[in-house]
């Protein structure tokens, strides 16, 4: 492995298609992610508003879209993949995927994340007359903000990890250039660059996001 101008540029698109294949997919991820969780909480037996029904069905559709490996999900949604961007190749080609297999987790980090709330906090609220939305809006979300912060730092940095195999369809970033490099080509530096790159960008996301948390934790000020 030379490190020429080439090397050092290809591994600043790959760290870049990367960082855009996982922010991009794990705001999607969490559009969808946490008003499933919100349902699953407000619609349990005990929750705010039960409908076991929905809740045991929502539940059923979330564990089966979880169970399924990743890299199966990737190659069973290249025609979705294709509908959705026009194509199965690049960093954009990714995302589909990706979101469709964080949405799932995502909703069950929330749903964990808003189960930590004090009971007693929401049935202050529901004594005082707010309304679901109230509640949800105003009790549930602050309440859980930093267990919420602390679950997408795991939910983000699961996705990185699950980005890493999109190399396997030609899908950018540096999952492509291990794999491309690292493996095909046995250039084990490269790999090794590659894997020491997604340690740092998963230690940096960590660290972030923890802050986060700790600074948004009423608890410890």
């Amino acid at each position: 492995m030379t490190w020429d101008s080439t090397t050092v540029n290809m591994l600043l698109l790959g760290i870049g298609e990367t960082l855009f294949m996982v922010f991009a997919s794990s705001l999607l991820a969490y559009i969808i992610g946490i008003p499933l969780g919100i349902i699953l909480v407000v619609t349990d037996v005990d929750g705010i508003k039960p409908i076991p029904v929905l809740q045991k069905i929502l539940g059923l559709v979330i564990n089966l879209l979880r169970s399924v490996p990743f890299i199966i999900l990737l190659l069973v949604m290249l025609p979705v993949t294709r509908a959705i961007v026009g194509t199965t190749l690049g960093a954009k080609a990714i995302i589909p995927p990706l979101v469709a297999a964080a949405a799932p987790y995502i909703a069950r980090m929330v749903e964990s994340s808003f189960k930590e709330v004090d009971a007693g906090v929401i049935e202050a609220a529901q004594s005082m007359g707010a309304t679901t939305w109230q509640i949800i809006w105003k009790v549930l979300l602050p309440e859980a903000k930093p267990s919420l912060l602390v679950g997408a730092a795991i939910s983000i940095t699961t996705i990185l990890g699950y980005s890493a195999m999109a190399g396997f369809v030609g899908g950018g970033g540096l999952g492509s250039i291990a794999i491309n490099y690292g493996y095909y080509r046995y250039e084990t530096e490269m790999m090794f660059v590659t894997v020491i790159i997604l340690v740092v960008i998963v230690q940096i996301i960590q660290e972030t996001w923890m802050k986060l948390s700790k600074v948004s934790d009423k608890r410890i000020r």
